[in-house]
């Protein structure tokens, strides 16, 4: 069914072999030299000195979440959870998708929107777990621009990667953030 590295970057991940991903199939039954790039660039990007295992876990889950890919959504929890990631932590990753999935929409429409009368109404959505994150600020705006790059909302990457650099945090920390969101969501294509 998979070939060796299709079956290498399962178990890397921590997913079942047993489980049927066509695309995955497909690159296993070809010459694709992608599949090894793929598994070097899941393990490279998990591994980030500048995010640690467990914020790379929690960015990489929030991006499964973003994308709906119960597959990795599983295995990514699995994962945070024997990093020492919390319960509140990766429930507050889980908010995050789910938010920033609704501010992107709509910063979005007001960037695209030829109309200025929309940028002046009030956006009326509730946003009280941005005031004391569990993960601490610096996380919560790391996760919110990481899913804000996936969903490609431009007001929103700008606005978090201020933020982000106000608290403190270094372009090699934020750039690894965007590669790893940038990595699962390609993964995401292969595995779902």
């Amino acid at each position: 069914m998979y070939n060796e590295t299709a079956q290498e970057l399962l178990a890397d991940l921590g997913i079942s072999a047993e489980h049927r991903f066509p695309a995955l199939e497909t690159l296993s039954q070809s010459s694709t030299k992608y599949l090894r790039d793929l598994k070097v660039n899941v393990k490279t990007a998990l591994a980030s000195e500048a995010l640690g295992e467990k914020d790379a876990l929690l960015i990489a889950y929030a991006t499964a979440i973003n994308n709906k890919n119960h597959p990795l959504q599983d295995a990514l929890k699995a994962k945070a959870l024997a990093a020492n990631a919390t319960p509140d932590e990766l429930a507050e990753s889980a908010a995050i998708a789910s938010l920033l999935s609704a501010n992107n929409v709509l910063y979005r429409f007001r960037h695209f929107s030829d109309n200025k009368k929309y940028t002046e109404l009030p956006a009326r959505i509730r946003m009280n777990i941005m005031m004391s994150p569990v993960l601490g600020k610096e996380c919560f705006e790391l996760i919110s621009l990481a899913v804000s790059a996936v969903n490609g909302c431009k007001v929103c990457v700008n606005s978090h990667e201020h933020s982000v650099r106000e608290l403190g945090t270094n372009e090699e920390r934020i750039f690894d953030a965007i590669r790893l969101a940038a990595i699962v969501a390609s993964l995401d294509r292969i595995i779902g």
